[in-house]
C-alpha cells in the first residue's frame, strides 16, 4: 500500500460517509487555516484532498466521452435501461439544456474540483516551508499537485463546453470571471500552468520507482497534459499544433522527465498492481475498502454480463448482480449480416488483425492473473453441487449467449439468428453486445480482487499521439515504428508480419487505420469522443443505426438549465436552445 493511497482513498471515504449522516449538529469549535494545519502530514493531506474528488469525478467524463461516440452503447434488456431516453439521447446525440444528467455533472463536478484546487494552493501561499519540514522544493512540488490537477479540470471543460467561466482563486472572487472567457483564454491558462508547474514536480527517474509517486503529478505525467491540449489545439482553439505536440512528446519518450516503458503486457497497466507498472504515467490510487471509483461508479463495474459473479466466482464485490450498462456497439445485424461502417464494430476492429490476445474470453486464472478483455458466447461455472452450470439473465429465465449484435435473441440457440426485427438502442435483451473487463475482476479468494488503480495516462498516449503527429506529417515510417512498439505486445509472434505496420510487417497504416488503432489500444478508456471529433467522424459519420448529425453544434455539449439558471451571465453554446 502507498502512503499517497492511504491519504486519497481514506478523506474519500469519509466524504462518501458523510454524505449520508445527519448534518444538522451543534457546532462546538471552527478549523480554519490558521489552526488547521499543524503538522507535516496536515499539509500533505490537505494537498491531496482535491485528488478524491477527482477521481470520483471520472465518471461523467467517461460517460460523455464513450455514449455519444462509436464503440460503447447502452441498449435495453429485457425492459430495462431506456431511463426515459436518457442514454438513446446520447447515443443519437440528441441531448438538448433540459437533460441534465451527465453534462451538469461534469461541468459541476469540475469546477468544484477547481475550487478545491483554488483553496489549497491560497492555504498554501501563506504557509513556510520552513514551519513544517519541507525544502523549498518539496514545498513548491506540493502546490504545483494541485495547479497541474487544476488544470486536468480545466482541460475536461474546454473539451465537454469550450466556453466556461475562469475562476483561479477561492476567497478572492474579483479574480474569478462571472461569465464564460473565450476558449482560448481557457487554453493559454492550462498551458501556462502547464509549462510553469513541470521544472516544479518530481520525476520518476528510475524504471520500476512507481509506487514511490503514484497518485502524484509528476513532469511526465504534467507534460503528457501537455501532449493531450496540443493533440486537439485545432479542435479546442482552431491552431493546429501538431508540432508542438510531437516535441512534447518525444521529450517524454527520450526520458527528459522521467523513465517509463511499454509494458509486455496490455492488461499490466490495469492490472492489480499496476502502482508498479512502468507503462503508467498517472493513476489515482484505489484499493478494496477505501476508494475504488473505477470499480464501483459508472466506469467499469457496469461493464460485466448480469450475474457474472457465478462465472467470477465473485460473491464479495458481486460483479453483474446490477443490470449490466455498457457492451460494445455491434458489429452484426439481428440476422447474421455483418456491418459494413466505416466506425464502430469495435469487435470487428479487433478481429482485423489474426489471434490478438484481448480477444480471448475474460477469464480468470488464479493468483492475480487473467486473460481476455471480453465476455461473449456461454458463461459457464461449476455450482456448490460440481454441477457445470451456465450464467442466466436476471429478469427471463435464459441462459446467456453473449453476441456481437443487438436483438432480442434470448433462448435463441447460438447457430441461430432472428429472422426478422430491428436493432435500435430499444430493442437489446442481455445477450446483446460484447460486454468487456478492461479491469480485473478477481474471485473471491484473490488477494488483487479490487486492489487496481486507475490509470489515467499511460505511455501508450504519448507513443501514438507521437505517430499520429507524424501521419500527419507524412511520416508513415516513423509513424508505423512507433505503433508497432506498441501493438506487437497483443499478437503472437510468429504472425507478427502479418499485423505489424509497414515496412516491418505487412499491415497498411493511414489516417483512417489510425483512427481505428486509437479505438483498438484505448478502448472504454473516456477518450473515443474526441478522437472522432478531431479526425472530423464525429457529427458527419454512420456507425450501427445511428446517423450523421444535421450540423456540428453536437461537438460540445449546452450549458444544462439548472446552471444557466443558478448564474445568469452564462450564455448558451451556440446551436442549442437557452
Amino acid at each position: 500500500m502507498k502512503l499517497f493511497r492511504y491519504i486519497i482513498s481514506a478523506a474519500l471515504l469519509g466524504t462518501t460517509l458523510g454524505s449520508c449522516t445527519d448534518l444538522d449538529e451543534t457546532l462546538y469549535d471552527q478549523v480554519g487555516t490558521q489552526n488547521y494545519y499543524n503538522t507535516k502530514m496536515d499539509v500533505i493531506r490537505a494537498t491531496f484532498r482535491p485528488f478524491e474528488h477527482a477521481f470520483w469525478s471520472i465518471q461523467s467524463r467517461h460517460v460523455l466521452n464513450e455514449l455519444p461516440a462509436d464503440q460503447l452503447i447502452t441498449p435495453t434488456r429485457d425492459g430495462w435501461w431506456d431511463d426515459s431516453g436518457k442514454w438513446r439521447r446520447l447515443h443519437y446525440h440528441e441531448w438538448d439544456v433540459e437533460d441534465g444528467g451527465d453534462a451538469q455533472t461534469e461541468w459541476n463536478g469540475c469546477f468544484q474540483g477547481i475550487m478545491q484546487c483554488n483553496y489549497v494552493i491560497e492555504d498554501l501561499s501563506k504557509l513556510s516551508a520552513e514551519r513544517f519540514g519541507f525544502s523549498q522544493a518539496e514545498f513548491d512540488n506540493l502546490s504545483s499537485q494541485c495547479r497541474v490537477l487544476r488544470a486536468w479540470f480545466y482541460l475536461r471543460l474546454l473539451d465537454a463546453f469550450r466556453n466556461v467561466p475562469l475562476a483561479v482563486s477561492y476567497s478572492d472572487v474579483s479574480q474569478n470571471t462571472e461569465s464564460q472567457v473565450e476558449p482560448k483564454v481557457i487554453y493559454d491558462f492550462i498551458e501556462s500552468e502547464l509549462k510553469e508547474c513541470i521544472p516544479l514536480l518530481v520525476s520518476k527517474d528510475v524504471l520500476g520507482s512507481n509506487a514511490n509517486v503514484q497518485g502524484q503529478w509528476t513532469k511526465a505525467a504534467a507534460a503528457s497534459l501537455l501532449v493531450r491540449l496540443y493533440l486537439n489545439s485545432e479542435v479546442y482553439i482552431g491552431e493546429p499544433k501538431y508540432t508542438e505536440c510531437a516535441q512534447v512528446a518525444q521529450d517524454i519518450l527520450d526520458g527528459k522527465y522521467g523513465q517509463y516503458k511499454v509494458a509486455d503486457r496490455w492488461d499490466a497497466a490495469f492490472d492489480w498492481n499496476n502502482e508498479t507498472c512502468d507503462e503508467v504515467i498517472f493513476g489515482f490510487p484505489a484499493s478494496a475498502g477505501y476508494t475504488y471509483w473505477q470499480y464501483q461508479g459508472d466506469t467499469y463495474w457496469w461493464t460485466t454480463p448480469a450475474r457474472a459473479r457465478y462465472y467470477l466466482n465473485d460473491s464479495k464485490s458481486k460483479a453483474g448482480d446490477h443490470n449490466t450498462k455498457y457492451a460494445a456497439s455491434p458489429s452484426y445485424a439481428p440476422n447474421g449480416t455483418l456491418y459494413n461502417y466505416e466506425l464502430g464494430m469495435p469487435i470487428q476492429k479487433f478481429r482485423k488483425y489474426a489471434n490478438d490476445v484481448r480477444l480471448k474470453l475474460y477469464r480468470n486464472l488464479g493468483n492475480s492473473k487473467r486473460e481476455g478483455m471480453f465476455f461473449f458466447g456461454y458463461l459457464e461455472y461449476r455450482d456448490e453441487n460440481g454441477n457445470t452450470k451456465r450464467v442466466k439473465a436476471p429478469e427471463v429465465d435464459y441462459e446467456l449467449y453473449i453476441r456481437d449484435a443487438v436483438g432480442k435473441f434470448q433462448g435463441l440457440a447460438p447457430d441461430r439468428w432472428l429472422t426478422a426485427g430491428s436493432s435500435t438502442l430499444r430493442d437489446g435483451d442481455h445477450n446483446s453486445g460484447w460486454h468487456f473487463a478492461k479491469y480485473p475482476f478477481y474471485s473471491d479468494d484473490d488477494p488483487g480482487q479490487m486492489e487496481s488503480d486507475y490509470t489515467e495516462i499511460r505511455l501508450p498516449e504519448i507513443i501514438y499521439s507521437l505517430a499520429e503527429c507524424k501521419l500527419r506529417a507524412n511520416k508513415k515510417e516513423e509513424a508505423a515504428e512507433l505503433l508497432n512498439s506498441v501493438r506487437r505486445r497483443n499478437y503472437p509472434a510468429d504472425e507478427l508480419q502479418q499485423v505489424l505496420y509497414a515496412p516491418e510487417g505487412n499491415a497498411t497504416l493511414n489516417m483512417n487505420e489510425m483512427l481505428d488503432e486509437w479505438g483498438r489500444e484505448f478502448f472504454a478508456e473516456s477518450r473515443r469522443r474526441i478522437d472522432l471529433i478531431r479526425f472530423g467522424k464525429f457529427c458527419t459519420g454512420t456507425w450501427w443505426d445511428k446517423q450523421p448529425d444535421a450540423d456540428d453544434h453536437t461537438k460540445i455539449f449546452p450549458i444544462m438549465r439548472p446552471i444557466l439558471n443558478s448564474n445568469h451571465n452564462l450564455v448558451q453554446n451556440p446551436g442549442y436552445n437557452k
